[in-house]
């Protein structure tokens, strides 16, 4: 088996990191927060400290990063990962980023990697499909890479290459602008019903078995009435990825009026102190900005 090195042991990340471990990898394993990778070091992740180490350590390296900054800083300089990489090692980004910072990216990884080539592998799916395997991988960028890279993907779900760099990424986008979208009109139909005087527990349940009960809808209903102890994908990171959408469309001057709608729910759940929850949230949202009238 290849060895892999993941950089990145947060709340997906690691149980990503964690997945390979129980396929029988040798994982390295680095993190800003050690503390947050405890568990993962306990069960047998081997601990390195800085991103070149892994790069240096691992045939294949995965990053599991929150925005284009953060991935930047990781990437840069004497301790990052374009130091370590070599000799044709591949990087998969698992991150959601913007597609043209990850173009970017890719070309400086062929520049200096000395043969190494970067894929832009965004996954659609949260912790529980990560725990099944059940993700959604779309892969831009080499198709060589790619071939390469495949079965290793596979350990966590139904990867598919979908064209060059960035263009996995674009996907990516693409699918998060129906989710937040059907989140959203999820939650105004349920209001409705709610205000109208109907049971919301029996309108969510019948809502989810109708014409309109998506898998992602299906999975989310127990969350919107009763706010979950974990957070599957939360406001911000869903903000975040509204925000990249919109600013792809404007560059190839798409209109996305939908999006447009659901970023200014998100932006008043952050408003709200609601960006660590998950996005059933936006029910709650709804909910406050229409209070029950008095009979």
């Amino acid at each position: 088996m290849q060895t892999i090195g993941f950089i990145g042991l947060g709340h997906m990340g690691g149980h990503m990191a964690a997945r390979y471990m129980d396929a029988g990898y040798t994982v390295y394993g680095e993190d800003r927060d050690r503390d947050q990778a405890q568990w993962l070091i306990d069960r047998g992740l081997r601990w390195v400290d800085t991103p070149r180490a892994v790069a240096e350590a691992a045939e294949i390296v995965m990053t599991s990063l929150p925005n284009d900054e953060v991935i930047e800083s990781v990437a840069s300089g004497p301790d990052g990962i374009l130091a370590g990489l070599q000799n044709g090692k591949l990087w998969a980004d698992l991150s959601t980023l913007s597609p043209a910072a990850s173009r970017a990216l890719a070309a400086r990884v062929h520049k200096e990697g000395n043969g190494a080539q970067m894929l832009d592998t965004p996954v659609s799916g949260s912790v529980p499909q990560v725990k099944t395997g059940t993700l959604t991988i779309m892969a831009g960028g080499d198709a060589g890479a790619y071939t390469r890279i495949e079965p290793v993907l596979r350990v966590l779900g139904a990867p598919e290459h979908v064209g060059d760099n960035g263009q996995g990424l674009v996907l990516k986008l693409a699918i998060n602008i129906s989710l937040a979208v059907q989140m959203l009109a999820f939650s105004e139909g349920l209001l409705l019903a709610d205000r109208d005087g109907i049971d919301p527990r029996l309108a969510a349940k019948v809502m989810s078995q109708s014409a309109i009960g998506s898998p992602m809808l299906k999975s989310r209903v127990p969350l919107v009435l009763d706010r979950p102890e974990e957070t599957w994908f939360d406001v911000s990171l869903m903000h975040k990825d509204i925000g990249l959408a919109l600013e792809t469309a404007r560059e190839h001057d798409v209109p996305l009026p939908s999006a447009e709608v659901a970023e200014k729910i998100l932006a008043r759940a952050g408003e709200r102190g609601y960006e660590r929850r998950d996005i059933a949230a936006l029910y709650e949202v709804l909910s406050a900005e229409a209070p029950v009238a008095s009979k």
